[in-house]
């Protein structure tokens, strides 16, 4: 059990992973991906904490700096759509 956990959170990562590299003229995509880089994160320290049974609450604190990373990622997003009309990287111009 152990190691198919072990290799969803691998698959899980390097999907999430090759997703953000692929899609990074889309702020949307990128913001998606990075949460399920996140959630797979959550998954792998789970199955560390579990294997090894130490105290959870280190998952709690994991999952309120992360539920934080996406609303300061949601405002950043619905910001520049409200500045720029869109959420595509080669429309915005303070970024050249």
């Amino acid at each position: 059990m152990l190691m198919y956990g072990l290799k969803i959170f691998i698959f899980m990562y390097f999907t999430g992973l090759l997703v953000f590299c692929i899609k990074c003229k889309h702020l949307l995509l990128m913001l998606l991906s990075l949460e399920f880089i996140v959630l797979s994160l959550f998954l792998g320290l789970y199955i560390f904490i579990l294997t090894m049974m130490y105290e959870s609450y280190i998952l709690m604190i994991f999952l309120s700096l992360s539920v934080c990373e996406s609303a300061l990622g949601l405002s950043i997003l619905v910001s520049m759509v409200r500045s720029y009309g869109n959420d595509y990287f080669n429309s915005f111009n303070i970024l050249w």
